[in-house]
């Protein structure tokens, strides 16, 4: 048994030796140093799209923070105000809320139709039965509605396509290069005629790189797109909300 060991030992000691005398020692760096060029054209672009992932990951994080703060400030003011009036005053600094959004838009559809009922009226004074303004077409108000929370929705997903591109390309770039990696590393087998480890090992070493790579671009932008759309579901949640009770509000005073 000792006999076994000792031998174990110094055919690790021997391939160790022979692996630096190749090369084969270093770190990551001089992997991707002594890698081929489209191998490190490969990880070139894995890194760029790690760092435009992580750039809108870090956009993103800071918008809905804000998006969540002046929503919630928003909708006090909604609840708290007596006059749409009063609630359109505080549109301007509360704009990256997309309540203000759907409320301006239910605004201006408002006042237009109270506008043209002024106008149909006439010039006489309205008498006790038409005291009461009334709207035309609660529809087109609903529509109005529906046309600002879909412009709101959009302006929350831009960029965050991209986070799902990034999460589903990038582990087939880098496999691409992994694949390309073990290829070079076999051709070097076929021209040296060895099969040890000095001669497998860097390059199937310098083809995981790739792969490795192309993990560490997917899987946070896989958890951060996932993150997104549901913060994303759930403000488009907030915005049918809001529309619904606008709509009662203005049922209750214009009908």
């Amino acid at each position: 048994m000792r006999a076994l060991d000792h031998y174990a030992f110094t055919l690790l000691q021997t391939a160790g030796m022979s692996a630096s005398e190749e090369g084969f020692g270093g770190g990551v760096l001089e992997l991707i140093g002594r890698s081929s060029l489209l191998s490190q054209a490969v990880l070139v672009i894995l890194v760029l799209f790690s760092i435009a992932s992580w750039a809108v990951v870090l956009f993103k994080l800071r918008q809905f923070r804000r998006v969540e703060s002046q929503t919630t400030r928003f909708r006090d003011v909604f609840r708290r105000s007596s006059k749409f009036s009063d609630v359109h005053s505080v549109c301007r600094s509360l704009a990256r809320s997309p309540l203000a959004g759907i409320f301006q838009a239910g605004y201006v559809e408002l006042n237009a139709q109270l506008r043209l009922a002024d106008v149909s009226n006439g010039p006489d004074p309205p008498s006790e039965s038409a005291a009461r303004r009334r709207l035309k077409s609660f529809d087109a108000l609903d529509r109005a509605l529906l046309r600002a929370a879909n412009v709101e929705v959009a302006k929350l997903e831009r960029r965050v396509a991209f986070l799902a591109t990034t999460a589903s390309i990038t582990p087939f770039i880098g496999l691409f290069g992994t694949v390309w990696g073990i290829m070079s590393a076999f051709e070097g087998i076929g021209a040296t005629g060895s099969t040890s480890l000095a001669v497998v090992a860097p390059g199937i070493a310098e083809a995981l790189i790739a792969t490795a790579a192309g993990l560490f671009a997917a899987i946070p932008a896989v958890y951060f797109y996932n993150h997104f759309t549901q913060k994303i579901k759930e403000l488009a949640g907030a915005m049918d909300d809001f529309s619904l009770e606008f709509l009662n509000i203005t049922e209750r005073n214009f009908s």
